[in-house]
């Protein structure tokens, strides 16, 4: 989509358009609309929901509605914040648990994972920022509710280099990188002052994460819902991953584009 908005070619569009009817007609889902999260044309992990999802494909589906003009790609994009919130937050921490089985209803192995923390707050911060007149949308209220709780918790979890844990709050799991890009990168984007120390903070670790040649550094590999906290722990932090890269310059952006990012106030 952006490729498609930066050159006009209208093959980029078509490409997005395909993903959309996937997700729209042909994509696993489960309550009230609930995306279920897939990862291969197998039903790997039947009714259950990620909050890798709002990034992969709530976040890609409201991108979508805006640019299309197409109110119902936003309302199912809505949706899908709406019950990923209610299924996957934690009432009492604010945090996000990493998974929620809709069968034995639970949070399987129930660890407030990193990078799906990042993956959360992330997006969450987006919405305000993309979607015109957000606020005559009920559903972005509880998006900006959600929001401001999960960081008011997460930001008392950064360690002394500035980073967070693969497990929030866990003191003996390894400081993670594309997590800690995700959430400092919420923080610019939420606008918030009180966020500026926690910030400046995260800069310096991120920094040092970052080798010569633009390599992010100590980024966890695909992590599906482990079954313990060792599992979490034991996730190989050697090779180079996307998202790594990407999460880390959402974040270095937010930093060079901060004079340019409005509050969202009051809300």
């Amino acid at each position: 989509m952006s490729l498609y908005e930066y050159s006009g070619d209208e093959k980029y569009l078509d490409i997005a358009k395909s993903k959309i009817d996937y997700l729209e007609n042909d994509a696993l889902r489960f309550g009230d609309n609930v995306l279920q999260h897939t990862v291969s044309v197998n039903n790997d992990f039947p009714e259950q929901c990620w909050a890798d999802t709002l990034f992969m494909a709530a976040f890609f589906l409201l991108r979508a509605g805006v640019l299309l003009k197409d109110e119902k790609l936003i309302d199912d994009a809505l949706n899908q914040y709406y019950w990923h919130i209610k299924y996957l937050q934690d009432p009492a921490t604010g945090l996000f648990y990493h998974g929620y089985n809709n069968i034995t209803k639970d949070h399987m192995s129930g660890f407030f994972w990193g990078r799906a923390n990042a993956w959360a707050a992330y997006t969450m911060s987006e919405v305000g920022r993309i979607l015109p007149e957000c606020y005559l949308y009920p559903k972005f209220l509880d998006i900006v509710g959600s929001l401001n709780e999960q960081l008011a918790s997460i930001k008392l979890l950064q360690t002394e280099d500035g980073l967070y844990r693969t497990i929030l709050d866990d003191e003996e799991s390894y400081e993670e990188i594309s997590a800690s890009c995700g959430i400092a990168a919420a923080m610019i984007n939420k606008g918030n002052p009180l966020h500026i120390k926690y910030i400046n903070k995260s800069t310096k670790g991120i920094l040092k994460n970052v080798s010569p040649d633009g390599r992010v550094l100590n980024v966890s590999g695909g992590t599906a819902v482990m079954k313990d906290r060792d599992g979490y722990r034991g996730i190989s932090r050697d090779w180079i991953q996307g998202w790594g890269q990407g999460l880390a310059l959402a974040y270095f952006a937010g930093i060079l584009n901060y004079d340019k990012i409005r509050s969202d106030g009051a809300l």
